[in-house]
């Protein structure tokens, strides 16, 4: 286990930008992406504090579809002109909506921005609620790209996960995706109630049997407000055993051919995910949907909007044009801190040009804190890059609290 590199105390952070540094203003606007959140699902899973509800009855999918249309058409004037790179049904649970729903959604994005023809086209599912009828359905409809939420193969830690599907769905449900799309992930979690490392390489060696392109790798938290923070579940293992598990987890990966290149994030050749690359280089993305977050960038200011949260309070404000909850403005102060907090997930790090492009702030402005992160070996730093260094990666909380 590699020690903990404290964080000082200081009165002024180093991270803080000088009173002086103001942005000089971006020349050209990120790229932009969708993302589109449907906030369904089965079952509330107990360690889950996404923005999703348990469908205790129909869901009303028609009006919900209408609603995201209304939710587009009312945004598209703070993007107009842009090209959507890539879309991203997340949730709860997307596959609970039929083919039909997606096809009038995607059918509307065409309609209403200049959706790249190339786009990746992802959407989230869930083992124990796919089946052939609905991935044909949703291929044809225009998705490309399915992440499945396997989490696990072994069926205790399926039933301490609250999963709604066996070890035999798991494996039934990425073999059909994998004969349907063009690019497949499937998400495991490791650190889980009782697991040994034994178990959690067996996951691994599972997944990687099955062939596909990209694979994601979470460590179990215990998030606020959930059942599993006010009741913790009993055989939870501690960080150090944790820690070796993820540096096995990443050793057998790469004996594989999954390149890490995200925190989470392991892709063979060429298959990495485009829409979470956006994310983690500062790009833009319009958020539509119950409690879906935006970042937009304009030439003198970047804001941030929310949705509102509550599925019944979106459907009834949004056909009226009023689906943003909240709006702000990043301060500039806070810019900087933002900017590492995605770009440094990455394991590669990021072009020193890219800073001044996503922020329209000089480097210069962070520059005592990527001293201060140098001196204490959590990043590299060359004139063409920033990179953070395999301590940086595995303390990135502490390495982004230096820019604070």
């Amino acid at each position: 286990m590699i020690p903990i590199i404290p964080v000082d105390s200081m009165a002024s952070s180093p991270g803080g930008l000088a009173a002086s540094v103001q942005p000089s203003g971006l020349s050209t606007p990120p790229p932009l992406a969708l993302y589109i959140h449907i906030p369904w699902c089965v079952r509330k899973c107990p360690y889950c504090d996404f923005n999703s509800h348990e469908a205790r009855s129909d869901i009303p999918e028609d009006a919900y579809v209408d609603a995201l249309i209304a939710d587009l058409e009312q945004s598209v004037p703070r993007v107009w002109g842009r090209k959507i790179r890539s879309v991203f049904f997340g949730g709860g649970t997307p596959s609970l909506f039929s083919a039909a729903a997606i096809d009038r959604i995607l059918a509307n994005v065409r309609m209403l921005t200049p959706l790249e023809y190339d786009a990746e086209v992802t959407l989230e599912a869930n083992p124990g609620t796919v089946d052939t009828a609905h991935f044909k359905g949703y291929r044809e409809a225009g998705v490309n790209r399915v992440s499945l939420g396997i989490q696990s193969f072994n069926e205790q830690h399926l039933k301490a996960l609250g999963r709604i599907h066996d070890r035999e769905q798991a494996i039934s449900a990425a073999k059909l995706a994998l004969a349907t799309f063009d690019s497949v992930n499937l998400d495991l979690m490791y650190g889980l109630p009782g697991q040994t490392l034994a178990q959690a390489l067996e996951d691994v060696t599972t997944a990687c049997a099955l062939g596909p392109a990209h694979l994601s790798c979470y460590h179990l938290t215990l998030e606020p407000n959930t059942p599993f923070h006010r009741t913790p579940p009993p055989g939870l293992p501690d960080d150090d055993t944790t820690a070796g598990v993820q540096e096995a987890i990443e050793a057998l990966l790469a004996q594989h051919g999954y390149g890490h290149y995200e925190t989470s994030g392991f892709a063979q050749a060429g298959k990495r995910c485009r829409h979470n690359l956006n994310y983690w280089t500062f790009g833009d993305y319009l958020g539509i949907g119950a409690g879906a977050h935006s970042k937009l960038s304009y030439h003198d200011k970047i804001t941030r909007e929310t949705r509102h949260k509550h599925p019944k309070r979106y459907l009834e404000l949004a056909p009226q044009g009023q689906a943003v909850d909240q709006t702000w403005t990043i301060p500039s102060d806070e810019l900087g801190f933002e900017f590492m907090m995605n770009t440094l997930r990455l394991t590669e790090g990021f072009d020193t040009r890219l800073f001044q492009q996503r922020t329209g702030l000089p480097l210069s402005a962070v520059q005592d804190a990527i001293n201060l992160a140098r001196r204490r070996e959590l990043l590299t730093v060359t004139p063409e890059a920033i990179q953070p260094t395999l301590l940086g990666q595995r303390y990135l909380n502490e390495l982004l609290q230096l820019f604070l």
